[in-house]
């Protein structure tokens, strides 16, 4: 069953149902980075706790990539599934900070985990997740993919600048993944929407390593290399974006913020969670928050947050969960869901 309705920036709201997930998996490299760590840096710890509210985050040793991230929290994901890697058809990896410009990373993460489908990047930044989520579901729903593997990974280590005080705190990496396959009516989406603004792109976005200004070759990195964000327009809108979005999607499935057992914001900041809380009137222990542990895992945060709540015994069959991301784009996607 589908339907649509106007959502904010003129996205439709839809509902796909008779999809579950049966498997989650997250993986967070082992170095640990406190702000006391980046104190040595120049940063402010203080000041990272007070406007942010992360305490620590993970960073990729050297030669650990997006990809051997992503590997690791897959493999967790089939092996709680009970799922063959012979029974997956489909990959979607949700990154923009993929191993390399081309192939695609959902490639070679299909290689090692011996997988025999198709298998693709989706670059929507810190909305990947729901944007890879609902791409997938939609093959399963339909019938063309029996067992979907979904993966959010992010090496966001590599592409901010560490002389950025202001930036540089902020992200950490991770990846996170859960599996899909076909489920009863009352599961999946009850409501859905995706959507982009492209009018903020230079709001959060790396100026260089495209097509339109390509690297110097045997050049320094410029600063143009590294991730830039006008921060204050950026929290302005996220804000009014989770409490208009998630408002629009929980009217469209019919339900009230007190039906929701579980919130699974994209760990950006914790102010924006807590005007969240505020405006919705969300019980504040229903947001999972992991943000003060791991920073912003832009594509990982929110199956990383999904798998570290499920592990721990706090969704169970029949419960709504929300699901949002949001970022660089300016894209986002919000997701009402039946366990």
């Amino acid at each position: 069953m589908s339907d649509e309705t106007p959502s904010i920036g003129g996205a439709p709201l839809r509902s796909l149902t008779g999809v579950r997930i049966v498997g989650t998996g997250s993986y967070v490299p082992d170095n640990i980075v406190t702000n006391d760590d980046l104190a040595r840096l120049g940063c402010d710890a203080d000041w990272i706790i007070q406007r942010t509210g992360i305490r620590e985050r993970r960073h990729a040793p050297p030669g650990m990539s997006t990809g051997d991230m992503a590997y690791e929290a897959a493999k967790k994901c089939l092996d709680a599934a009970g799922v063959s890697a012979s029974e997956v058809d489909l990959l979607t990896l949700a990154t923009f900070t993929p191993d390399r410009l081309a192939p695609a990373t959902a490639t070679t993460v299909q290689d090692r985990l011996g997988l025999s489908c198709a298998a693709m990047d989706i670059s929507a930044a810190c909305a990947g997740f729901t944007y890879a989520l609902c791409t997938a579901m939609q093959f399963v729903a339909t019938g063309c993919s029996k067992y979907a593997l979904v993966i959010g990974a992010d090496t966001n280590s590599r592409i901010v600048d560490p002389n950025d005080v202001k930036i540089y705190p902020i992200f950490g990496d991770g990846a996170g993944a859960v599996l899909l396959t076909k489920g009863s009516d009352e599961q999946g989406a009850l409501s859905y929407t995706l959507g982009a603004d492209g009018s903020g792109t230079e709001l959060l976005y790396r100026p260089e390593g495209g097509s339109l200004q390509p690297c110097a070759i045997g050049a320094p990195p410029t600063n143009d290399y590294y991730l830039q964000m006008n921060g204050r327009p950026v929290f302005k809108w996220a804000v009014r974006l989770v409490e208009e979005n998630v408002q629009q999607v929980l009217d469209h499935a019919g339900l009230a913020s007190t039906d929701i057992a579980c919130y699974l914001f994209h760990q950006a900041n914790a102010r924006i969670l807590d005007a969240a809380v505020s405006s919705l009137g969300i019980d504040r222990e229903r947001v999972v928050k992991h943000i003060d542990r791991y920073g912003n895992t832009s594509a990982a945060s929110i199956p990383l947050a999904l798998d570290e709540t499920y592990r721990a015994g706090g969704v169970k069959s029949g419960d709504h969960l929300l699901m949002s991301g949001f970022g660089a784009g300016l894209a986002w996607g919000t997701i009402a869901w039946r366990w």
